[in-house]
C-alpha cells in the first residue's frame, strides 16, 4: 500500500502567480490619484480660486458687479448670438446630416472635412478669415462700404464668427444616430404615403430626439464661452460689440478684479448647467440603449 505524499509544487505555483497580482494592486490607485492631481491643477483648483475672488468681499460687491450696465449688455449680446446662432447651426446640422447619413455622392468626404474645420482650425484665425472677406481691404470690403454695410466691428461679423465656431456639434451629433436607425422606417411611412415632412416630424425627429439635443447643447455652450474669433472681428467695444468673455478679459486687463471674476463666476455657471445637461442626455440615451 502506498500513500501520495502531499505536492507542494501547485501551492507554490500559486503563491508565485499571486504575489505579481499582489504586487500590481496598487498601479490603478496610482494611476487614479495621477488624474485627480492633475484635474485638481489644471481645473478644481482654478474654478475654486475664480469663486473665492468673486465673493472675497462678500455677497454685495458680487452682486453690485453684476448690475453694471456694461456688464448687463455683454450678458444680453451673448445671449443674443447665441439665440441666433443656435437655429441657424440646427437647421445646417440637420440639411447637413440628411444629406450625408442618407445619400452617397462624390464629395461627401469634403463635405464631412468642412464641417470639421472648425474643429481643427484656431478660432482666432476663423476670426481673421472673416476678416480678410469682410473687412474694408477684404474681398467683399469696398461693396460693403459702397452699400453702407457694416460687417466687421459689429454684430453682423460677430453673429458669422459664433456660427462658424460652433456649426459642426449638430451634425456631428446626428450624423450617427441617422446612420444607426437606418431607413427601413422612413421607407415605410413612405410606402404607406406619408409626405417628407410627416416622415421627418412623425418617425425621424423622434429617433434622432436626443442625439440632437445633446448637439443643441453642446452648440449653446460654444457659442456662449466663445472668445478667439468674436475677439478679432468685433474690436471688444464697451457696451457696444463685448459680449460676457470678453468683458471678462477687459475687466481683468482694466484691475477690476472683483468685476472680471463675477463675470467669470456666470460663465462657470453656465458651463455647469451644461454639464448636467449633458449628463442627463446621456443617461437617458444610455437608458434607451438598454431598452
Amino acid at each position: 500500500m502506498t500513500v501520495d505524499k502531499p505536492s507542494f509544487h501547485s501551492s507554490a505555483s500559486d503563491t508565485d502567480t499571486v504575489k505579481p497580482q499582489e504586487q500590481k494592486s496598487w498601479v490603478p490607485t496610482l494611476l487614479i490619484g495621477i488624474a485627480i492631481a492633475y484635474l485638481a491643477l489644471v481645473q478644481y483648483i482654478p474654478a475654486i480660486n475664480v469663486f473665492f475672488q468673486a465673493f472675497s468681499k462678500g455677497v454685495g460687491p458680487f452682486l453690485s458687479n453684476l448690475t453694471r450696465a456694461d456688464f448687463l449688455n455683454a450678458v444680453w449680446l451673448t445671449f443674443l448670438l447665441a439665440a441666433i446662432s443656435l437655429p441657424l447651426n440646427t437647421v445646417f446640422g440637420l440639411c447637413a446630416a440628411w444629406a450625408i447619413a442618407r445619400h452617397k455622392f462624390p464629395g461627401r468626404a469634403i463635405i464631412l472635412s468642412i464641417i470639421d474645420l472648425p474643429f481643427s482650425i484656431s478660432p482666432v484665425v476663423a476670426g481673421l478669415m472673416i476678416v480678410l472677406l469682410y473687412g474694408r481691404q477684404g474681398w467683399f470690403g469696398p461693396w460693403l462700404q459702397a452699400n453702407d454695410i457694416r460687417i466687421i466691428f459689429a454684430f453682423p461679423g460677430m453673429l458669422l464668427a459664433t456660427a462658424f465656431v460652433s456649426m459642426p456639434f449638430v451634425a456631428r451629433e446626428v450624423i450617427p444616430v441617422l446612420e444607426e436607425f437606418g431607413k427601413d422606417q422612413e421607407e415605410a411611412a413612405r410606402t404607406l404615403g406619408a409626405k417628407d415632412w410627416q416622415i421627418f416630424l412623425r418617425v425621424t425627429l423622434p429617433s434622432i430626439r436626443w442625439g440632437l439635443l445633446y448637439g443643441l447643447i453642446l452648440t449653446n455652450a460654444r457659442a456662449m464661452g466663445e472668445f478667439g474669433a468674436v475677439s478679432v472681428v468685433s474690436g471688444n467695444i464697451a457696451d457696444q460689440t463685448q459680449t460676457l468673455p470678453l468683458f471678462v478679459e477687459d475687466a481683468y486687463k482694466q484691475y477690476e478684479t472683483e468685476a472680471a471674476f463675477s463675470a467669470a463666476v456666470l460663465l462657470a455657471l453656465l458651463a455647469v448647467v451644461t454639464l448636467v445637461l449633458k449628463e442627463i442626455l446621456e443617461r437617458k440615451t444610455r437608458i434607451k440603449d438598454v431598452e
